[in-house]
């Protein structure tokens, strides 16, 4: 059985015994589905996005009350009396998004400048400021709320009753999962992985990380909006209570206890929390005799013990369990005949053309001079190497000419623009590729994945297109082009593998594949050499050989000498920040600054 089979199965489980079920257990299971679309939003944000929002109740309300105040203010009614009746929730439904995205925009261009602890802090302060204005606005009925909300109809059709609305609760909470789902799996997908812990490396690979955390924190929100709209004409009425802090607490539990990477432990966790709060509601009092708020205690404490137990949810779990029963095909093997879509392609420049140029570049640390007015130039069809002992601001400097940092002095030119001052993605689109000293990858997503993030700025297709799967050729085309790379760099035997589970020098050859995808005219290498064994080193330095053939120009900083001077055609060596030599590996060799530098000798 495949994963497909498994969720059709629910879905027509779940449609063939809605006739059959009791009033009370319709009415959960509408309950469920509100929670869990607010709760999946959450999984996007927080479980995936690495964003954590305690606010998510405030963003519920604004659906809510926003289609309340259309269907029952006077005002409203002036407005749009040339409208029928029925057609007044839809437009509170667009008012609602509307307001919605607009506030959450705002919030999150303020809120995600945060890091840290003030993040979730951020979030509990405009939590609370939305409560607050829910119950103090007169127009919006004050701490007494709106009442006389008017049922959802459809051409004429009335959805009165939970047993109808559910249906459409359901219907728009597995829509939510089906686009969400092919998010994620899509070239938009993979950026929106990399916020979670890998934005540094996002961001060279041209991915605009800032713009892409907004974007999540208004579909997150745009969810709960859907939700509170449902909410209001299920309830018929709207107060500010069920949009107080300690609902959105309680909505990333749900997302957290279901499994907060996972799109289905949303569903999860709303049904266990659900159904856990109305348990506890009835068996405390028998148990203990007494009316009382115990079941909040009781709660969290069996929240802190599934949090032990499950620290990345129960969806994991029961994902692990179900394997045994779904068939998984390899990833790469989709891929196959991929590449209907022509990706964009880069003229690579005529040999000896400057690529990169540092001119006096300098770092400052408070007192510490980092690079002391370096100079460099690389260029097409060449392999120039930086070497220095360690200290010597080697990482720095290539931090600087990779737009990761900005120099204090100087400037930094590529493909003849001047780039001081701009973010390394913005060098990504120029066509600079880079690898990292220490490994950055998305450790638990298959190498293929991890490739195919190299090639994000060759496509264009947007969120929407892939929600709706018409990105498929383009996608295509990624995977095949991402393939092709770690075939060529000899790792096509794990391209299913999680990248962590690899040694250290097969994660390194992971990143050059990474940085091949997005079709670089400079390749700049940190280290690329650490942690492989002989032959593997062999096997790097013919490939970069190949590279240079074709043309690219290469940047390599690199400790191992004899990998050095056996493949470069250029060294620079560095000490304590400052070129103390420059010239062929022969002419560095004799240098007697640069054999002073690496074995101590007196120059005097």
């Amino acid at each position: 059985m495949k994963q497909r089979h498994l969720v059709i199965a629910f879905i027509v489980a779940l449609a063939a015994a809605w006739s059959l079920l009791q009033p009370f257990t319709i009415t959960l299971l509408c309950y469920i589905g509100l929670y869990a679309l607010v709760a999946v939003g959450l999984v996007m944000l927080t479980g995936v996005g690495g964003m954590t929002s305690f606010g998510q109740a405030a963003f519920v309300g604004l659906g809510a009350y926003a289609t309340a105040w259309i269907c029952t203010s006077p005002t409203a009614a002036e407005w749009l009396g040339f409208l029928p009746k029925g057609v007044y929730p839809w437009i509170g439904l667009v008012l609602g998004l509307l307001v919605t995205a607009l506030i959450a925009w705002a919030l999150g261009a303020v809120t995600l400048r945060l890091s840290g602890h003030y993040l979730p802090l951020g979030t509990i302060a405009w939590g609370l400021s939305l409560y607050y204005i829910f119950g103090n606005l007169q127009t919006l009925g004050g701490f007494t709320g709106i009442t006389d909300i008017p049922p959802l109809t459809l051409f004429g059709f009335s959805m009165e009753s939970p047993r109808v609305l559910g249906v459409l609760i359901w219907a728009l909470l597995l829509l939510a999962i089906w686009a969400l789902h092919n998010l994620l799996h899509s070239r938009e997908g993979r950026a929106i992985r990399a916020l979670k812990s890998g934005r540094l490396m996002a961001e060279s690979m041209g991915v605009d990380t800032a713009r892409h955390r907004i974007k999540l924190f208004v579909l997150a929100a745009l969810l709960a909006a859907v939700s509170g709209w449902l909410y209001a004409h299920m309830q018929r009425f709207v107060n500010p209570t069920p949009f107080n802090l300690n609902i959105g607490i309680e909505y990333l539990f749900m997302a957290v206890v279901g499994g907060a990477g996972y799109l289905w432990g949303a569903v999860l966790g709303a049904t266990l929390i659900t159904l856990l709060k109305e348990e506890l509601q009835d068996a405390l009092p028998k148990l203990l005799g007494a009316s009382g708020n115990f079941e909040v205690i009781v709660f969290g404490l069996l929240m802190l013990l599934v949090l032990q137990r499950a620290a990345d949810g129960l969806w994991p779990v029961l994902a692990g369990w179900m394997r045994r029963f779904i068939q998984a095909e390899p990833a790469h093997k989709l891929v196959a005949g991929g590449g209907a879509v022509q990706l964009d392609q880069r003229q690579l420049p005529p040999a000896g053309q400057e690529i990169l140029k540092a001119d006096k570049v300098t770092k400052r640390f408070a007192g510490l001079v980092a690079n002391n007015e370096v100079d460099m130039t690389v260029k097409a069809g060449e392999i120039h190497a930086l070497i220095g002992p360690n200290g010597a601001g080697k990482s720095t400097f290539f931090n600087m000419i990779s737009g990761v940092d900005d120099p204090t002095d100087g400037s930094v030119s590529l493909m003849g623009k001047p780039m001081r001052g701009h973010p390394s993605r913005e060098f990504a689109a120029l066509g600079l590729g880079r690898t990292f000293q220490h490994v950055r990858l998305l450790g638990e997503r298959s190498v293929l994945d991890n490739v195919a993030l190299g090639a994000h700025r060759r496509g264009h297709r947007g969120w929407v297109a892939s929600m709706l799967r018409l990105d498929r050729a383009e996608e295509a085309a990624v995977l095949a082009e991402a393939m092709r790379q770690i075939e060529r760099c000899g790792l096509g035997a794990v391209a299913d593998t999680a990248a962590a589970s690899l040694p250290l020098g097969q994660q390194r050859i992971v990143e050059i594949a990474r940085a091949l995808a997005g079709q670089p005219a400079i390749l700049l290498l940190d280290e690329p050499a650490a942690g492989l064994r002989h032959l593997e080193k062999q096997s790097l330095a013919a490939l970069l050989r190949q590279l240079r053939e074709e043309g690219l120009a290469i940047l390599v900083v690199e400790h191992d000498m004899e990998f050095v001077m056996n493949l470069a055609d250029r060294i620079t060596v560095l000490e304590f920040g400052t070129v103390i030599a420059h010239g062929t590996p022969a002419e560095v060799q004799a240098d007697a600054r640069v054999i002073a530098a690496y074995l101590g000798g007196d120059m005097a």
